[in-house]
């Protein structure tokens, strides 16, 4: 019984995120509407974490379950996949060098940024003293 309150907790938020997805002008997926919501209610406390835990870690533990549908979308389309392969080919290859070194500079104004906050303890102590 406690896993099915869990789960209907989970599955309200989805339905919540599906509702708001199809009545707004902005093409968001409903599941990511649904799960911000979830994490809203979870921040603020509106809903508890041993409200879902359990079923939330059985969920995410057995990801790959869901990724199956995709997958087969995708076989089901393979005719025209294998028509714009290089183009995908090439959008694979544009976003994830620009993603690499998107991080890149976010880590190295990151380091620097607590380097300099290191730097500065030290003289903070010396001046009290």
């Amino acid at each position: 019984m406690k896993q099915l309150k869990q789960l209907f907790w989970i599955l309200l938020f989805s339905f919540f995120g599906e509702f708001l997805s199809l009545i707004s002008p902005v093409a968001i997926p409903g599941s990511v509407i649904g799960m911000v919501l979830l994490f809203v209610a979870l921040h603020f406390k509106w809903v508890k974490m041993v409200q879902v835990e359990e079923v939330g870690t059985w969920l995410t533990d057995n990801m790959a379950i869901f990724f199956v549908p995709a997958g087969v979308g995708l076989m089901t389309n393979f005719d025209i996949l294998g028509d714009i392969w290089w183009q995908l080919l090439v959008t694979i290859l544009v976003t994830t060098t620009l993603m690499i070194a998107f991080v890149a500079i976010i880590v190295q104004w990151l380091k620097r940024r607590t380097d300099r906050k290191d730097q500065q303890k030290p003289q903070a102590a010396k001046e009290m003293v």
